[in-house]
């Protein structure tokens, strides 16, 4: 293992996720401020999501011919043009301009994230199957914990430096993180020997397709009901007022992202993919259920809600690291980042399919039509991972 090349891929992918919570932080409350709609705001973020489908199969491509670390640095310079980008005056940040500067932030989310973990296939032996599963796992745990300490420093820099002030403060970090990247990534990390041709971005291995469609579905389950549903219903609902779901939101990503470190310790690199899905599913139902029919229970809604998300943090975190271990695992060393590449692809495409359904099933028919869409989104996940035998 090299820990030094290591370290540098952790904390270049730190420092772009702690921004990435903070912008998305600073877009919700700003332009709430600015009057916009709940469902307006999460519109803001279709072009995020629409990019990281593309973004995920062409950067796959990419890394292949130039190198993660080169992809790993494009993506750094892309979300500080994003940043800039929303700099300008106020009258000039329309739904079109703030949607092509999401589409930029959500192309660099992506490069970024694909590189990260690609990267670590490189700098793990092919038969450490352990490392390779603990590794994965602290980096994709400390990466969503810190995505909720940004939505914290969203707030506070939006507090203390205003809109302009935190852009100009966070394209500062990110110039910082950039110019060191330059000069302590090796630069041939991840090329492939032979170089791929474009066509060969979609994905020839049965194993991976099967996990790829597990992973779209196991994401829109989780957008489905977080994006929209879950802070209107909290604020409109309930009465909560905007930092109360701020923090709340904050505190169940910290959480998630503490359990996705942990998770080779709950579920063992041989464990059944299918049985943890199966058992998630439980939880959306649940909390429906206890919605639905708890008030003659006296069950309080609100604490459903509450102890029942957190329920579904932890058994989604397992999920997600065992996932993200597998592809990595699965993925062929040479030309590494064209397998995961291919396989974030899916997962952004299940975190645009659940952030529309969050807005149109909420307007349409309410928070636990949201539960029930999720629930039925992890039983399919279930059903179509378990041909995947552990290895």
């Amino acid at each position: 293992m090299n820990i030094k090349q290591y370290l540098v891929i952790t904390g270049n992918y730190w420092a772009f996720t702690l921004t990435d919570g903070a912008l998305r932080m600073l877009v919700v409350l700003f332009f709430h401020q600015l009057g916009y709609s709940p469902l307006e705001i999460a519109m803001l973020f279709v072009f995020y999501e629409f990019f990281g489908v593309v973004t995920n199969l062409v950067g796959g491509y990419l890394g292949a011919r130039i190198g993660l670390n080169r992809t790993m640095q494009i993506g750094l310079v892309l979300q500080i043009i994003a940043l800039a980008a929303l700099t300008v005056p106020t009258e000039f940040l329309s739904i079109i301009w703030v949607m092509f500067a999401q589409a930029i932030s959500g192309i660099a989310k992506d490069l970024n994230k694909m590189s990260a973990k690609s990267a670590i296939k490189m700098l793990v032996p092919g038969d450490a199957h352990g490392t390779l599963y603990k590794w994965v796992a602290i980096l994709t745990g400390s990466k969503n914990a810190l995505k909720g300490v940004g939505f914290f420093l969203g707030g506070l820099l939006l507090t203390v430096l205003g809109f302009v002030g935190a852009l100009y403060a966070m394209i500062a970090l990110l110039a910082v993180v950039w110019i060191a990247s330059l000069f302590l990534l090796q630069g041939e990390l991840g090329v492939a020997k032979a170089k791929p041709k474009f066509k060969e971005i979609l994905s020839k291995s049965r194993a991976i397709n099967i996990l790829s469609a597990a992973r779209m579905f196991l994401f829109g389950a989780r957008d489905v009901w977080f994006v929209i549903a879950l802070p209107v219903t909290l604020s409109q609902v309930f009465g909560w007022d905007h930092w109360q779901v701020g923090a709340f939101l904050a505190i169940w990503v910290i959480f998630y992202g503490f359990i996705q470190a942990i998770a080779p310790k709950i579920a063992k690199a041989d464990a059944s993919a299918f049985l943890w899905a199966a058992l998630l599913t439980l939880v959306p139902l649940t909390i429906a259920v206890l919605l639905q029919f708890g008030g003659a229970w006296g069950v309080s809604p609100q604490l459903s809600i509450v102890i029942g998300l957190l329920l579904f943090a932890m058994l989604f975190a397992i999920n997600s690291s065992l996932h993200s271990y597998l592809i990595i695992r699965i993925a062929s060393a040479d030309g590494v980042s064209l397998d995961v590449g291919f396989y974030y692809m899916a997962n952004a495409m299940g975190r645009l399919i659940g952030t529309i359904l969050s807005g149109l099933v909420f307007q349409t028919a309410g928070f636990v039509a949201c539960l029930l869409i999720s629930a039925l989104f992890l039983a399919l996940s279930a059903i179509i991972v378990k041909p995947l035998k552990a290895q």
